[in-house]
């Protein structure tokens, strides 16, 4: 079992938690004048990295709050977690 540190509770095992996607991608500043073509690409087709990647994750069986986790998506092993304003360091995808 993985488990997930959570800055506001402490290690807890994942299964209290609810993976939010990708902490690298930025949501398009003005919603109303991106083009469906551009809001495909924005929600459906995102590269899928091997390496250390950030990653939204909800803590929704205890604090409910958003957290950033660094994890390397080879053998799921997280080497940083933070609270949503945390730069976890840069991805290094392998």
């Amino acid at each position: 079992m993985m488990n997930i540190p959570c800055p506001y509770c402490g290690d807890r095992p994942h299964v209290e938690f609810a993976y939010g996607g990708d902490a690298t991608v930025g949501r398009p500043g003005n919603p109303a004048a991106v083009t469906t073509e551009a809001w495909l690409d924005h929600i459906y087709y995102r590269e899928n990295p091997r390496g250390l990647h950030s990653e939204w994750w909800q803590h929704v069986a205890g604090c409910r709050r958003w957290i950033k986790v660094r994890r390397d998506t080879l053998n799921h092993q997280i080497v940083a977690s933070g609270t949503a304003l945390d730069d976890l360091g840069p991805d290094q995808p392998r």
